[in-house]
């Protein structure tokens, strides 16, 4: 820990170091949500010809380089760091901004991919009802309940996670029952899902792994809690760390078991929900229903709380002069929350679920996030040359090798996502060129420019 940041005015209220090092990881897997991998399934079998397990395993390698890189820049920037946070204060700040920006981007598509997958969980239940009704219906609900204040506590997502839990080990029980009441099986039955040589392709499997990083979104949350944890230059590091590894092992089981048990070459009747109907053959309707439900919940939930985070992200940048301060940075007298940005993202989730497939939200998603990798660790390679060069050698490689390992999955997206995603990127350096050039914009009030830094980072 540097010597700034461990100097405290005595006369500053800071937040209580109380969290120990299994309060963190904790943290972290509520993040992700013990059930990250069974949204996106479909996707990931679709694009990686039936590999999923060795797309999720591909993209774990890429995490861990990476949050072994989020550890090292923790530790170096303690207080409630983030990616854009760390690129602009190691790099540029005009490279914090487009971290920080493609960052926006994510989470803004968090609550649209949930719209989108709420409303095709929900037909499971109500084939007869339309997919737009849902998707109103669901956008309209986020909006509705943020508008008023309505937030998920820390409580209701430990509660939540919790009963993921549940579903896991009732879904594995199912799956290992399904499995011995096959019979025997040869010793290539058990390989197929690493590794199907019938199907087997390599800009497959990196185009499943591009999507498969979703199940990893979230561990970087851990390193925010850095001013509440207790001795965080070690604790935080290796929380994120061994966050990515539980993640990426329990995610590998559900999915391996998940593959063995669906019949290769057999279409899923929902390729989004592909998960839930794999449930159902290994269960039944009554399992079907608990999985459907339960990652419905889970989703309604993950949707409401990541439209307020976009809506405090955008007040967040309106207030620092980033975007137009009048519309995104107003907050609201009477509920004090950000109307206007909770409108706008209600307003895009609908627009977007009409017009985007659950893929390309996720694709989209993870352009940016890979983005924010990719700054994190440059970033840290940088720290490592400018604090030993040579003699941090070790670390330096491991962030060498995440920025190689992220930069490679990213090449792989979807030609649509990369085309939309840097597009958005584009759009940021413009807005970022015009607000620098017009330090009062006509009509904001004075202060709005963009060297005001006086708002809130979020």
């Amino acid at each position: 820990m540097s010597a700034e940041a461990a100097a405290i005015n005595p006369g500053q209220v800071t937040l209580k170091r109380s969290l120990r090092f299994w309060d963190l990881v904790l943290y972290g897997i509520i993040l992700i949500q013990p059930t990250a991998p069974m949204p996106s399934f479909g996707v990931i079998y679709q694009e990686a010809r039936g590999h999923v397990v060795t797309a999720i395993l591909c993209a774990l390698v890429a995490m861990l380089f990476t949050s072994v890189s989020y550890g090292r820049m923790a530790r170096m920037y303690p207080h409630g760091g983030s990616a854009f946070m760390y690129v602009g204060k190691e790099l540029h700040p005009s490279l914090g901004y487009l971290t920080g920006w493609c960052l926006a981007m994510d989470y803004i598509l968090n609550p649209l991919i949930c719209t989108i997958w709420c409303s095709k969980a929900a037909q499971n239940f109500l084939p007869e009802v339309p997919y737009v009704v849902f998707v109103i219906f669901f956008a309209v609900m986020f909006t509705a309940l943020n508008l008023n204040g309505v937030e998920t506590s820390a409580r209701i997502n430990a509660a939540m996670a919790a009963a993921l839990g549940v579903v896991i080990v009732l879904v594995i029980v199912a799956a290992l029952r399904y499995l011995f009441h096959l019979g025997h099986q040869p010793a290539s039955f058990y390989k197929l899902p690493f590794y199907d040589p019938s199907s087997f392709s390599s800009q497959g499997l990196l185009r499943g792994t591009s999507i498969a990083v979703l199940t990893y979104i979230g561990f970087d949350g851990i390193s925010t809690l850095t001013d509440e944890a207790k001795d965080p230059a070690r604790s935080v590091p290796r929380a994120i760390v061994l966050t990515c590894l539980i993640t990426g092992v329990l995610a590998s089981i559900e999915v391996y078991l998940g593959q063995l048990c669906w019949p290769r070459g057999h279409a899923f009747p929902d390729i989004d929900t592909a998960y839930v109907h794999i449930s159902g053959r290994i269960g039944g309707p009554i399992l079907f229903a608990i999985v459907n439900g339960s990652l419905l919940l889970a989703n309604v939930g993950s949707g409401m709380a990541s439209q307020l985070g976009a809506a405090r992200l955008l007040l967040a940048m309106g207030q620092d002069g980033a975007i137009p301060r009048r519309f995104f940075g107003a907050v609201h007298a009477k509920n004090r929350i950000p109307r206007n940005n909770v409108l706008l993202v209600g307003g895009i989730c609908i627009v977007g679920a009409l017009a985007f497939s659950y893929q390309l939200g996720t694709e989209l998603l993870n352009y940016g996030a890979l983005l924010a990798f990719m700054g994190v660790n440059i970033s840290s390679l940088v720290l490592g040359w400018r604090q030993g060069k040579f003699g941090q050698w070790l670390p330096m490689l491991i962030s060498l090798g995440g920025f190689v390992t992220c930069f490679f999955i990213w090449l792989n997206l979807g030609n649509m996502a990369r085309i939309v995603g840097t597009a958005w990127a584009f759009a940021g350096v413009l807005l970022w060129i015009i607000r620098r050039k017009q330090t009062v914009l006509p009509g904001d009030p004075p202060g709005d420019g963009p060297g005001n830094t006086s708002g809130a980072v979020a």
